[in-house]
C-alpha cells in the first residue's frame, strides 16, 4: 500500500513540476506595449512652469505648474502627477496612468483627481502631438517644441469649432 502512494505521490509530483516548469517558461510579451509607450516617452522627467485657464467669468486665470512623469512597469506604464498652484493655494492636483491596450490598439488614459473623482478618456498620438479627450466637447494637446519646451493646449468644441480655453509651457528641470 505504501508503494502505492508513493508512486502516487511521485507521478502528482513530476506533473506538477513539468507543469510549473512549462507555465514559468512562458512569459507574456510585451514588446507592442513597451514599443507603443516608448512613443510617448518624451514626456517623462520633472517639469515646471506655468499656464492659464478661462473659467465661466471669461478671464484668464494663471497658475504655476509641476508635471512628474515616469515610465514605470518594465517600459509599459507611464505615472503622471500633475500640481498647479495660485500663489500658495492647491488649485489643481490630479495623478494620470497611461498604458496601452494591445487588444484594442489604442492607449488607456485613466486619471484621478484630488477631490476623490476619476474617469477614464480617449488618448491618440498623432503627428507627435497627444491628444486626450476627457469628454466628446473637451480635448487637450501635449506637444513639445523646439526649445524642448511641454506646450499644452485645451480646447472646447462648439458648433465644430474648437475654441482655446486653456495654455499652460513647462520647462523639463
Amino acid at each position: 500500500m505504501k508503494t502505492i502512494y508513493l508512486k502516487i505521490n511521485c507521478v502528482l509530483c513530476f506533473f506538477f513540476l513539468v507543469n510549473y516548469t512549462l507555465t514559468a517558461q512562458k512569459t507574456h510579451d510585451n514588446s507592442i506595449q513597451k514599443s507603443e509607450m516608448a512613443k510617448i516617452s518624451f514626456l517623462e522627467g520633472d517639469w515646471k512652469g506655468s499656464g492659464w485657464i478661462m473659467r465661466q467669468d471669461r478671464k484668464k486665470h494663471y497658475f504655476e505648474q509641476s508635471e512628474n512623469v515616469i515610465l514605470t512597469l518594465n517600459g509599459t506604464a507611464i505615472l503622471i502627477e500633475g500640481i498647479g498652484k495660485q500663489e500658495r493655494d492647491t488649485v489643481h492636483h490630479a495623478l494620470a496612468i497611461i498604458n496601452y491596450d494591445t487588444e484594442k490598439q489604442e492607449y488607456n488614459f485613466r486619471s484621478y483627481l484630488k477631490d476623490g473623482k476619476s474617469g477614464d478618456s480617449k488618448m491618440e498620438l498623432l503627428d507627435e502631438k497627444l491628444y486626450w479627450y476627457p469628454t466628446s466637447y473637451i480635448r487637450y494637446i501635449i506637444s513639445i517644441n523646439e526649445n524642448n519646451e511641454w506646450i499644452e493646449i485645451g480646447e472646447i468644441n462648439k458648433a465644430d469649432n474648437w475654441y482655446k480655453f486653456f495654455e499652460m509651457k513647462l520647462t523639463k528641470l
